[in-house]
């Protein structure tokens, strides 16, 4: 149930994410704290896609406030506002970067199928968080990230924190936009993963691990054992799967290389003492 899964009687909705990496030099102890997360790239109307470098955000325009207001009650205004502008979303600058539909947990939950973006810019722009959608923004590195969902400050959700992970292997922005660029999008798949209920944790399998199953019967049903996830981790030898202990405490248990030209997180085990 990977890459040709489409949404049928479970409904899913049609949503979107998009990852922003950006650069920046380090600020020290005394300075400022960076600036929030962009709302989002624009190129002057009518200007070519850019040359392969990350990209670099517009200044936000007079009465910008309003504007988000109006788009939010209506999203077809958003082309009302390029008009004014006299520029076009930069969607070149955005790249295919994964796929996710939520797993069958309960009846009646709700349920995505999740598009995930990557962005690269070549400096982090400011925000104005509009008190709904985005209420509070910070950037971090896929390690301060994870110290954070572990000590409680923010909370991610399994593909949020698979995609950190993922991220995790890029040492330098450069290195990400490159390998965005050669062609990635080629392998990009799309997961559904499936839930395993053990006696202390809940497991998510991906596709190629030795007990995701292919059967249309995991649409809407979860797998289940009695025994504790340490005596089936034991067994297990071809693993893809986020082992999640807590809100705030999850495992990734990677052994099998990507089919494609994309990458996988590396295997990431938190401390017992956190358990």
């Amino acid at each position: 149930m990977s890459g040709s899964l489409r949404p049928g009687a479970s409904g899913w909705r049609r949503a979107a994410t998009v990852v922003l990496a950006a650069g920046w030099t380090r600020p020290s102890p005394a300075a400022p704290p960076l600036p929030p997360l962009p709302a989002g790239g624009f190129r002057q109307k009518g200007a070519p896609p850019a040359a392969p470098e990350p990209a670099r955000a517009l200044p936000p325009p007079p009465g910008l406030d309003a504007w988000c207001e109006r788009v939010r009650r209506d999203p077809r205004l958003f082309l009302s506002l390029c008009e004014q502008l006299d520029c076009t979303p930069d969607i070149w600058a955005l790249h295919d970067w994964g796929g996710w539909l939520t797993p069958f947990s309960r009846a009646g939950g709700r349920r995505f199928d999740t598009s995930f973006f990557m962005c690269c810019l070549s400096e982090p722009p400011p925000v104005r968080p509009d008190g709904s959608e985005v209420v509070r923004c910070q950037w971090s590195s896929p390690s301060e990230a994870t110290e954070s969902f572990m000590k409680k400050e923010i909370w991610l959700v399994p593909p949020q924190f698979y995609e950190i992970r993922r991220l995790a292997n890029f040492t330098s922005l450069s290195d990400l936009h490159k390998f965005c660029l050669d062609g990635t999008s080629e392998g990009i798949e799309k997961w559904m993963p499936i839930t395993f209920l053990t006696a202390n944790a809940m497991v998510q399998l991906l596709p190629g691990d030795e007990l995701y199953s292919e059967d249309s019967e995991y649409l809407e049903n979860v797998m289940s054992s009695g025994e504790k996830i340490e005596d089936i981790m034991k067994e297990s030898k071809t693993l893809h799967r986020l082992v999640l202990y807590s809100h705030h405490v999850f495992n990734i248990h990677v052994t099998i290389q990507s089919k494609h030209k994309h990458i996988y997180p590396k295997t990431y085990i938190i401390s017992k003492s956190r358990l």
